[in-house]
């Protein structure tokens, strides 16, 4: 589809045509990205921009900065991927969703500037950028930017950050970014600018792609455990932060401690003033769906977690264990469950195997989605039930399960999505 939809097209009819527009989904560089972004005004904004890359954690780590600026006063744009319903989700002002007028009017701009350059732009390319529109027009005092595939050549690396936040390093993506850690650390340390402060989030040992990066730019680094801490205190309502002259006693909120924390470090380095009740706010606002969300339907405990590789899932299980040790009326977890043919099955599902009882198991109704036979492969030995669709897998779980009983979904942001929408129809 070549012919541009109309500014008076709807929000579907653009988001089909970004996906026609390029030949490849992912197309990593920022060759075509640098020039449209110029044309549009958008490389060098006049605000305070954090940029958070990392195999997992980025979101509920962009989730809370941008709830704990937010609750200073500050007008901030939040930037993150994917979304799980709606597209919208992926770019927030003052943490509302936008408009779809308002995408929609950006994307004409993106579109007449990529024209304009004469270059096709990926779906990715074309909506992050269309975002950056927004927050220069919205003029907002500080962009939160998620990255959506390593660092140094993704999309949102074409804009130079204040702050650069690295999360986690996990094996994720490895055909894109390299089948190491050092290797996909390196990526992720593409972020990092000359004389910036830099945090390190994530909870394995620092890797040296990162230290030497940070070492070149002359950035300033920070760890976790090393130039910051972070433990829960005693009364067990919350939590303690320390960082080289500062000790703060903060609220435990709905988001993993850890990236709260990490989140908590690139605000206090970021040279912006925010108070500490500011801090307070902002963590026990920030709300994320589907990372280790708990809610009850028909009368049933759910957690749906979008947890998606090896690391992600063993950090699931953790959380998971914290939560069966306060509600011990729960003895056996059912899983709703499916995932992309392109990610570690048979790790995930050997992390989980100890403590899920039964699998309800189905395809994803996306391109990438794995089959039946190659989740049942994964799992194989273990007590599993085939469903044409993960709504059905999901109903079935919600009539059968017994008081003791809890439903995780999890093992692809898509199959939280598929739940979603049954739970929207039920409505």
């Amino acid at each position: 589809m070549n012919t541009a939809p109309l500014a008076t097209d709807s929000l579907n009819t653009w988001l089909d045509y970004w996906s026609h527009v390029h030949v490849t989904g992912i197309d990593l560089g920022l060759e075509r990205v640098i020039p449209v972004a110029e044309a549009l005004g958008v490389t060098r904004p006049e605000a305070k921009v954090f940029t958070v890359a990392g195999t997992n954690g980025k979101g509920s780590t962009t989730t809370a900065l941008a709830a704990i600026l937010n609750a200073q006063g500050y007008k901030v744009g939040l930037y993150q991927s994917p979304h799980i319903y709606r597209f919208n989700e992926r770019v927030k002002l003052q943490g509302m969703e936008v408009s779809d007028q308002m995408l929609i009017e950006a994307f004409v701009a993106v579109d007449q500037a990529r024209r304009d350059c004469g270059l096709s732009l990926s779906f990715f390319e074309a909506t992050t950028l269309a975002a950056f529109v927004i927050f220069k027009a919205q003029q907002c005092d500080v962009w939160v930017l998620e990255v959506g595939l390593g660092g140094r050549l993704d999309v949102v690396n074409v804009i130079d950050p204040d702050v650069a936040v690295i999360t986690n390093i996990g094996l994720d993506h490895t055909d894109w970014l390299g089948d190491t850690i050092e290797k996909i650390a390196f990526e992720k340390a593409g972020i990092i600018r000359p004389n910036i402060p830099v945090v390190f989030g994530g909870q394995q040992d620092l890797p040296h792609a990162i230290e030497n990066k940070a070492d070149e730019c002359q950035a300033q680094l920070h760890a976790v455990n090393r130039d910051y801490f972070y433990q829960f205190a005693e009364d067990g309502q919350s939590w303690l932060f320390a960082s080289a002259g500062t000790t703060l006693k903060l609220p435990i909120g709905s988001l993993a401690l850890e990236n709260i924390s990490t989140a908590a470090a690139a605000v206090l380095l970021s040279g912006l003033t925010v108070s500490q009740s500011a801090i307070e706010r902002g963590i026990i606002n920030a709300k994320l769906q589907g990372r280790f969300e708990v809610r009850k339907i028909a009368e049933k405990t759910v957690i749906f977690d979008a947890g998606h590789n090896p690391h992600g899932v063993d950090f699931l299980l953790k959380q998971l264990q914290k939560f069966l040790e306060y509600n011990k009326q729960y003895t056996e977890v059912i899983s709703v469950f499916s995932m992309l043919s392109d990610k570690d099955i048979n790790s995930v599902a050997n992390l989980l195997k100890d403590t899920v009882l039964m699998w309800k198991i189905a395809p994803l109704t996306v391109p990438r989605a794995a089959d039946i036979t190659q989740l049942d492969s994964a799992l194989q030995g273990l007590n599993v039930q085939h469903f044409d669709s993960v709504k059905l897998a999901f109903k079935s779980a919600v009539d059968d399960a017994k008081n003791n009983q809890l439903i995780l979904v999890c093992g692809s942001f898509h199959t939280l999505e598929a739940v979603w929408e049954y739970l929207e129809e039920c409505q």
